[in-house]
């Protein structure tokens, strides 16, 4: 239950308050961040708890920069003022997590929130645990390092699936085995619709077409192929290793003969061999 300002003398001196840094933690905010303070967009002088509720506010949908906020307004004393981490008037901190350069305030410190000087903005999860990738240009998980294939300014682009922005959204992202960036979410449910190759380069995101390896030469072992096709060729291209190879056709599916990959795709019609 929030606190009411009410219980808040606005007159009384922030010395005589200093031993109210926490009143009202974690009582205040929005459904993006917990915080007892709002700013004030200076693109168009509103006040709105955060950038996130400005941006979804806006008829014209412009979007607010974070560094160019100036003035906050104190949720406990409803003082406004410039930009700090303590309210000038009552003495608590407008946010237990507060970034000077973003003008980003949190009360929720569990998500270990740091400021990366190469992304430019806050990010949350431990600085200990994430790295910053100057090729892809954002933090990956630790995990990462030296564990993926980079792709210049991966995370500097839209979600293929939701089209959001991926550098700065609020949800947890997936790099590829290919380098490429989506939403966590929105590769969960391309799985679930037996999507399994990249939105865009088609490369194959988890083992799928080698565990199916089995299964499917055993269907194509089972099918006919039409009188039409037989003894014809065709030349296929391997989504997944890029080598090019001329085999038989078949209706079912051609194996890349270089690393045993089902996901390929056909580059020139079934021709009759000369």
């Amino acid at each position: 239950m929030e606190t009411s300002p009410a219980h808040f003398n606005a007159s009384v001196e922030p010395s005589a308050l200093s031993g109210r840094l926490d009143f009202g933690k974690m009582g205040y905010g929005c459904k993006h961040y917990r915080r007892r303070c709002k700013i004030r967009a200076p693109c168009c002088n509103e006040v709105f708890t955060c950038r996130h509720c400005h941006n979804e506010s806006t008829s014209d949908q412009h979007e607010l920069p974070r560094q160019e906020v100036q003035r906050v307004i104190c949720l406990i004393c409803d003082t406004e003022q410039p930009a700090g981490r303590v309210c000038l008037n009552c003495g608590v901190n407008m946010g237990e997590y507060f970034c000077g350069i973003c003008k980003f305030y949190d009360d929720d410190t569990e998500k270990k929130q740091y400021h990366c000087d190469d992304c430019g903005i806050c990010r949350v999860g431990g600085r200990e645990n994430f790295f910053h990738c100057q090729k892809c240009g954002s933090c990956y998980s630790g995990q990462l390092r030296n564990k993926h294939l980079c792709v210049e300014n991966s995370m500097r682009h839209h979600c293929p699936i939701c089209y959001e922005y991926l550098f700065d959204s609020l949800k947890e992202t997936r790099v590829l085995r290919c380098g490429h960036t989506m939403h966590s979410e929105c590769l969960n449910e391309m799985l679930r619709h037996y999507q399994y190759t990249c939105p865009i380069c088609s490369k194959s995101v988890i083992d799928v077409f080698r565990s199916w390896k089995d299964r499917e030469d055993e269907e194509v072992n089972a099918t006919a192929v039409p009188d039409d096709y037989h003894n014809r060729k065709v030349w296929i291209a391997c989504n997944d290793c890029d080598d090019t190879t001329e085999l038989a056709f078949h209706v079912v599916g051609m194996k890349c003969r270089h690393c045993r990959s089902h996901n390929t795709r056909t580059i020139a019609p079934p021709v009759l061999p000369q």
